[in-house]
């Protein structure tokens, strides 16, 4: 049977024999042609292999693809080759040195040999600090571990955080530097370092020898001579130090501090050749250290011992001046520390002690306690009133237990009677130093207070030294903004009120009055002596001679201070009670009590020693202190006649035999 032609579409041609029209296959996979014949196909089969067209090639063989991949990898080998050139660049030509002594630090390295600090002598050779030999601790930084610190705190008997943290310090510092970790090693920690610094346990570990300082026992001279310690991280950060390395020590206060460039030492080294273990097999070289120099004092430590016995557990000050050249025979402070506490690194233990201690021994009284000096002031108000012709010798007041001025009462601690310049310094009546500061003005007892070196530094050599105060109108205003009142001039008549001075102000001055009017600057270094000019103010023989005349019969008339006459020795000074609040305040509060002073000098005409002594809160008067510094008199004394006899026995020795002398030691 024909099979039925499709109708045609309007627009298509019409169909004819000859042309083939083709259809889309079908599932059945029968293939209709436009033909009389229909022609079938079996359906594929799935397994059957299929030719299809070559798959598309893939990027990974596409040679495009692997010349770029040939192309990174030159540019990467030459960026490397490149990176080694500058390098071999910078090791070998442009800086060899630097990486040639790394190098060699590896193989060979370089163990401190510390440079001992000078002695320090009193004015006879005698040493007063001195050093001694004994072992430190120092960690290698090139063998340092972090997880090591625990074990070598316990063992050490540090504080574990502490020694981290001093550890941190150092880690912006050179590997080469060392950390020094504990100073003055005891036997146990010796031990301890023995038995572990092996390669194997804490190779970090190295022991060097150092020296200590050694300083007089039961706080002796603590004070002037100060301490050392190892420089901290603020000292550091201070432009002063800029000389100074992480780990030294250094003189921190006193004598230490003044003189540290003179008294530092140089440190040596020892190299020696090392494995990479650390471990030494041989010295290479050694490069000695150089001690610091020694320093001698103008110290006469006889006269410092009687100072410090003297004072024994009162709270107070001594100084001991030659006035003809300003040299410092004696100076001391009560109370006292220990600073070989300090010498290596004081405890946190000691050091809180010390701090709350409300006597504060750590300070320096006799530069720094700035007190109003009471009547040990009234020798420069009778000058004052002689040199501006306010009064005379003869000029005499009434004293009946106290005057009026201004409108307020002004007590007197006894009644005199008439008294005149004699007697009111021999007595030390407060009503006629009263009216004398009245009559004189604020303004020259002012004037003639600065000329003797009060309300200034001295320009002794030793750090924070004190000013005190001068009042006058103008400070008053500069500092407070107020007026001067009369009634106030009063009470500075009789060393009160706003003025404080400093034992070594108060023994300078007098000296210098004693003298004539020569102060010469107080200094501690016997090398010293002659090369500073002193300060002169012209003042009247005959003026300076009524004083004088007044101040020896307060210690050989019946005067205040008849305690501190000596037989066969004239004796100048005065006495002074220094209140520290008013009379009311230190009733309610019995631990508030006066100040007592004491300054003397001899002989009176030729002064070879002036004395200032003070005694804090001692609740007595003046007279009291008298016996502290006739005793330091006195021995000096004492030691010039055994020194005068011993000369003659070394010029003469048969002569001296006959006499029974015998030779004195110095101490």
């Amino acid at each position: 049977m024909r099979p039925e032609t499709p109708p045609s579409r309007p627009h298509d041609p019409p169909a004819q024999d000859t042309c083939i029209q083709t259809t889309p296959i079908q599932p059945s996979g029968t293939l209709k042609i436009a033909s009389r014949d229909a022609v079938s196909f079996p359906t594929p089969d799935p397994t059957s292999v299929v030719h299809a067209l070559p798959p598309k090639i893939r990027r990974r063989d596409d040679p495009k693809f692997a010349a770029a991949k040939m192309a990174a990898f030159q540019y990467v080998a030459v960026a490397i080759f490149l990176f080694l050139v500058s390098g071999f660049w910078e090791l070998q030509i442009k800086s060899p040195e630097i990486y040639n002594e790394r190098a060699e630090r590896n193989r060979i390295k370089a163990f401190p040999i510390v440079g001992p600090r000078g002695k320090i002598l009193d004015r006879d050779g005698r040493v007063i600090v001195d050093n001694h030999s004994t072992w430190r601790l120092i960690l290698s930084r090139e063998n340092l571990r972090d997880e090591h610190l625990h074990e070598i705190a316990e063992g050490l008997h540090l504080d574990y955080e502490e020694l981290a943290k001093k550890v941190a310090r150092y880690r912006k510092r050179p590997k080469y530097e060392p950390i020094t970790i504990k100073e003055d090693l005891t036997p146990s920690d010796l031990a301890f370092v023995d038995s572990h610094r092996d390669p194997e346990t804490f190779p970090e570990m190295e022991l060097i020898q150092s020296q200590r300082r050694l300083y007089p026992e039961n706080g002796i001279l603590a004070h002037l001579i100060g301490y050392t310690g190892e420089i901290s991280e603020s000292e550091l950060d201070n432009p002063d130090y800029a000389k100074f390395n992480q780990g030294q020590i250094i003189g921190k206060t006193g004598i230490e501090k003044e003189y540290n460039d003179s008294l530092m030492g140089t440190d040596g080294e020892r190299q020696s050749v090392v494995d990479n273990l650390g471990r030494e097999h041989e010295v290479l070289g050694i490069k000695e250290a150089i001690a610091g120099k020694n320093l001698k004092l103008t110290i006469d430590l006889d006269l410092q011992v009687v100072a410090e016995l003297a004072l024994g557990d009162k709270r107070g000050a001594l100084v001991a001046l030659n006035p003809n050249n300003g040299e410092v025979l004696a100076m001391a402070s009560r109370p006292s520390f220990d600073p070989n506490k300090f010498a290596v690194r004081i405890r946190t233990k000691d050091w809180k002690e010390i701090t709350s201690d409300p006597a504060n021994p750590l300070l320096n009284r006799a530069i720094q306690a700035q007190l109003a000096p009471g009547s040990t002031f009234k020798p420069f108000v009778a000058l004052a009133g002689l040199e501006t012709g306010n009064v005379d010798e003869n000029t005499a007041f009434n004293c009946s237990g106290g005057a009026e001025f201004y409108g307020h009462r002004h007590g007197c601690w006894s009644v005199h009677g008439s008294t005149s310049l004699h007697k009111g310094l021999a007595q030390s009546c407060d009503v006629y130093f009263y009216n004398v500061g009245n009559r004189t003005g604020i303004d020259s007892l002012a004037f003639y207070a600065s000329q003797a070196g009060f309300g200034e530094k001295s320009g002794i050599d030793l750090p924070n030294e004190a000013v005190g105060i001068v009042p006058s109108p103008e400070w008053k205003l500069r500092n407070y903004r107020q007026k001067w009142y009369a009634g106030e001039t009063i009470s500075v008549a009789i060393g009160q009120g706003a003025l404080t001075v400093t034992p070594l102000q108060l023994a300078r001055a007098i000296g210098g009055l004693a003298m004539g009017g020569i102060w010469h600057r107080p200094h501690l270094v016997e090398a010293d002596t002659g090369k500073t000019k002193p300060k002169e103010w012209a003042l009247t023989a005959s003026n300076v001679k009524k004083v004088v005349d007044g101040m020896f019969a307060v210690v050989n008339e019946g005067g205040t201070g008849s305690r501190a006459r000596l037989p066969g020795i004239d004796v100048c000074g005065k006495t002074g009670s220094a209140q520290r609040a008013s009379e009311e305040y230190e009733k309610t509060h019995k631990d508030f009590k006066d100040n007592a002073w004491f300054v003397a000098y001899a002989p009176c005409y030729k002064p070879e020693i002036v004395v200032a002594a003070l005694w804090e809160n001692a609740g007595l008067h003046g007279q009291y202190a008298a016996p502290i510094a006739r005793d330091v008199i006195k021995s000096y004394f004492d030691k010039k006649a055994r020194q005068a006899d011993a000369d003659l026995q070394r010029r003469n020795p048969a002569n001296a035999l006959t006499k029974g002398v015998s030779i004195a030691s110095p101490l």
